[in-house]
């Protein structure tokens, strides 16, 4: 079976030869990897693991819009500025490692107190990209035989509630909801807008040649929503319904990324037209993995689940192992699951147990 109709049959709650397999790392992981296997690059790793699914990030940008600020200060097209941060560790295996991130240093919007405020800011438009090269990287996936998922970079990734906050500040933009309701709308307005503008170009492009279109929010924390059930319904709903509908005319399925214990919007997602659901936080959702699978089975595919904060860091192999083998058990039996991990491994990762992790998916994965 190829990997795209192994990931296709998933989706569509069925049992493939086996369960597809995704993987999500930061660039250090696939340096160290790289290292590891003898592995000439990313594409490379990703093909030794089996992987099944590649990820179109999307355009190019036209003109200078990211703009390189003085120590490592970063401007980006939405006129945020971050900076970058490098983290350093050991890990469970005594070895060293660094990883680099950007850090939001200000929000845009910080300052604004009106609707007036927010409509002065030079919002970016879906005509800053060059659309020209999309169908071609995107059949290049599908003639290698790959599922083709879209999804943007981070920043660029449909969203709603990740924007805003960058755009805004994270407390501020909360109290927007609470408080200051024409505020929130009118930033929710013009992000959205943003994404439905730009993704049907991007799906236009790409002219049947996507099958995942992949959005990414963080709507949970470790301990619960952000907002509340009738929150969500009241400002984030039908701009997500109208995200899945957008892809669900092309032809798209929709797989939507979000950190956190979100079980009380698993439903209102499902209202709105998502076909998978991606992370699974394990420390987040606890033991609600399997009434998940019960719950909602019928009606939504999941990806995810594999715990990257305390089993993959500092687990043995084992357990890595014996980790695979309970997500494989909850969430694989009649399709509608792919493996993944709930968000991109870090480099405080061992080597050997991101190995084991693979030879796991594969021994536990058939059907």
């Amino acid at each position: 079976m190829i990997p795209r109709n192994r990931v296709l049959a998933a989706i569509d709650h069925r049992q493939p030869d086996r369960i597809p397999i995704d993987f999500w790392a930061v660039p250090e992981v696939y340096q160290q990897l790289q290292q590891a296997l003898g592995a000439a690059d990313r594409e490379a790793v990703l093909n030794r693991f089996g992987a099944d699914l590649r990820y179109f990030n999307g355009p190019a940008i036209k003109g200078q819009r990211h703009v390189e600020l003085p120590e490592g200060v970063v401007q980006d097209h939405w006129g945020v500025l971050r900076k970058t941060h490098t983290v350093c560790g050991r890990r469970r295996d005594g070895t060293a490692y660094t990883w680099s991130y950007k850090h939001l240093l200000r929000s845009p919007l910080a300052d604004a107190t009106t609707v007036a405020d927010v409509e002065r800011h030079n919002w970016p438009t879906a005509e800053m990209w060059d659309y020209s090269g999309v169908r071609a990287q995107c059949q290049e996936i599908r003639d290698a035989g790959y599922c083709v998922v879209a999804g943007a970079d981070r920043l660029d990734r449909a969203a709603q509630l990740k924007p805003a906050m960058y755009l805004r500040g994270v407390e501020s933009f909360l109290a927007d909801l609470a408080l200051n309701e024409p505020v929130a709308e009118c930033i929710l307005r013009h992000v959205s807008d943003y994404y439905l503008d730009y993704n049907r170009r991007v799906f236009e492009a790409a002219d049947g040649t996507i099958d995942v279109f992949f959005m990414g929010d963080d709507m949970g924390t470790q301990a619960s929503t952000w907002v509340s059930p009738e929150m969500y319904r009241r400002f984030f709903k039908k701009r997500f319904a109208a995200y899945c509908e957008l892809a669900h005319g092309c032809g798209i399925k929709t797989m939507y990324h979000t950190c956190g214990n979100v079980a009380p919007l698993v439903g209102d997602l499902i209202d709105a037209g998502l076909d998978i659901l991606q992370s699974l936080q394990p420390r987040a959702l606890g033991d609600r993995l399997a009434w998940l699978k019960n719950q909602y089975g019928r009606d939504l595919a999941f990806q995810g689940g594999i715990d990257i904060q305390g089993v993959l860091p500092n687990g043995s192999p084992a357990e890595v192992a014996d980790h695979v083998r309970s997500r494989a058990e909850i969430l694989g039996r009649g399709g509608g699951y792919i493996f993944g991990t709930a968000h991109n491994i870090l480099p405080d990762t061992p080597t050997e147990n991101m190995l084991a992790l693979i030879e796991a998916y594969h021994r536990y994965g058939t059907y």
